[in-house]
């Protein structure tokens, strides 16, 4: 059977009542219906809902009170031809075998049928079956929940004669249920990820709803893009909702325009060497500790480098000629002088007086000793991977020995007070 794209497929929950499932089919008038039912109970050998569709002659109660069946199956009520329905036998009180059917059933009809509607109605049933039909329905953004309601004369029933079939508002459901592990991975700081997976999904056609999945996507990207030291592209993403981000994050905004505006002063240097240090940690949390090594390595080395600029007006890509003869550095190819990490504290340690020199004289024989470390992984000169343990050794001593220098470094230039890691969670707003 093929079906056009205003035809429709409705799914509905069979239980003690026909009558919601009557004014929905009559309201609709699918072209195809499924009814999820029970079968014959084993315990006790009674009949189960399955009997209301499947019925031989007058098989259905017109009222639960009365003696005895007056009126034939469902579908002979509706006047169903044969072929336009199916019913599919699930569980009684199984909710997960009743969500894995009612799965299986979806994406059957949606291969069967991919040009129809499909609406799921969750008003008869028992309380399992209801349910496993409104989760697996909310699972599927292109199946609508509906309900037949009416007036209430009680807390138990519709009013006979005022039943409607009316549409489900799932929206804000549905959207936090698809939101929700997409947002969860900031917690292991994958903006990336996160701003693929919102960017994927339906756009909400609610206003406000639009809203918050669009601040969830763009708020991904401009972590993603600071995370990849593209300050200025977070700063152009992020910029749209100044007013908000201002209030959401305080400690950052304000030192990302810096790092966004590309200067070379000392204070926008130290801050860049900074975000380094905390990206390192981020590739930890990740369980990628080559990375985060790797990048360590650098921290270490750029801050001599920054140190040395800043302090004796020297580039280690290029230093004068008597300074590195000194040192006995050796010149390369074209000339030139440089310094890797090791010598460049080394011209720190003989050239610059105060904390820096200190710490150098201080922890010599430690950085040597975590460097070595880093030269056997992968990522350098070696063939091993980093384990967890040296990362957390190489950390331990950064945080304990190091960053209380390039703490007061960044004091002496303006920047006493550097923004905090990134978040790991969306804010709430």
């Amino acid at each position: 059977m093929q079906m056009t794209s205003s035809a429709s497929i409705l799914f509905v929950t069979v239980g003690g009542s026909h009558q919601p499932i009557v004014t929905a089919i009559r309201a609709l008038r699918p072209a195809h219906v499924v009814f999820f039912c029970t079968g014959k109970d084993p315990a006790t050998d009674r009949p189960g809902s399955c009997a209301q569709v499947e019925g031989k002659g007058l098989c259905v109660k017109a009222h639960p009170a009365d003696e005895r069946p007056t009126l034939p199956n469902i579908p002979a009520q509706c006047e169903l031809v044969p072929g336009t329905w199916e019913v599919v036998s699930v569980p009684a009180d199984d909710l997960d075998g009743c969500y894995q059917a009612m799965r299986r059933e979806f994406e059957q009809n949606a291969a069967r049928f991919p040009d129809a509607q499909r609406i799921a109605d969750y008003t008869g049933g028992t309380k399992t079956m209801t349910s496993a039909l409104v989760l697996a329905a909310l699972e599927d953004a292109d199946i609508t929940l509906q309900l037949v309601s009416g007036a209430r004369a009680d807390l138990i029933k519709v009013r006979e004669g005022t039943q409607a079939a009316v549409p489900a508002v799932v929206d804000v459901i549905r959207l936090e249920r698809e939101m929700a592990p997409l947002l969860a991975v900031w917690g292991r700081y994958a903006w990336d990820e996160a701003a693929a997976g919102l960017s994927a999904l339906r756009t909400p056609a609610n206003a406000s709803l639009r809203a918050h999945w669009q601040r969830a996507r763009d708020f991904s990207r401009a972590f993603a893009a600071w995370d990849r030291f593209d300050h200025a592209g977070a700063l152009e993403t992020l910029r749209a909702y100044e007013p908000i981000v201002t209030r959401a994050f305080p400690g950052h905004y304000p030192q990302l325009k810096l790092l966004a505006g590309g200067g070379a002063d000392s204070r926008t240097e130290g801050l860049r060497i900074w975000d380094l240090w905390l990206n390192a940690k981020r590739r930890a949390v990740a369980g990628r500790h080559d990375d985060a090594v790797a990048r360590a390595y650098r921290l270490l080395e750029w801050t001599a480098q920054w140190i040395l600029r800043k302090e004796r007006g020297w580039n280690t890509d290029a230093l004068p000629a008597d300074i590195a003869r000194e040192a006995d550095l050796a010149p390369d190819r074209e000339g030139r002088y440089q310094a890797a990490l090791f010598a460049a504290w080394s011209l720190v340690e003989r050239h610059v007086e105060g904390a820096a020199a200190r710490f150098i004289r201080e922890e010599r024989s430690a950085m040597l000793d975590h460097l070595q470390r880093r030269n056997h992984s992968i990522l350098a000169h070696g063939f091993a991977p980093v384990s967890r343990p040296d990362w957390e050794a190489f950390s331990g001593w950064i945080e304990a020995r190091f960053e209380p220098l390039l703490r007061e470094l960044l004091k002496a230039v303006g920047a006493g007070n550097p923004f905090g890691q990134l978040p790991d969670r969306f804010p709430e707003f």
